[in-house]
């Protein structure tokens, strides 16, 4: 079984999306709800770590990220020996390519 890293960025993610969802829709509820189906979502890559798409095939360029849908969001992560590391959670309507290029540029090769 793998064990699940969260990067700061992918962190941030959360509270950025639970913040929205209570203050500007007003809606406390659905953002715990949603935040709680995220985790549970990522947390399934303890046991298949491969669960998620290849990146590459999204983008066609060569990198060894892979994502998975949660919902309306995209959970981007790496998978090594012992670790999934969480990179980014993003919504599926953002430029996240832009956003993931941007800061994976040294990661792509």
């Amino acid at each position: 079984m793998y064990r699940i890293r969260v990067n700061p960025l992918a962190f941030q993610d959360l509270q950025e999306i639970k913040a929205y969802i209570a203050e500007e829709l007003c809606h406390l509820e659905a953002a715990v709800s949603v935040v709680k189906m995220i985790i549970s979502r990522y947390e399934q890559l303890r046991e298949f770590p491969l669960l998620g798409k290849e990146l590459s095939a999204l983008i066609n360029v060569k990198t060894d990220f892979r994502y998975l849908i949660s919902g309306n969001y995209l959970i981007f992560y790496r998978v090594d020996v012992e670790y999934v590391s969480i990179y980014r959670i993003l919504y599926g309507r953002r430029d996240y390519m832009r956003i993931l290029f941007g800061e994976l540029q040294d990661d792509v090769e």
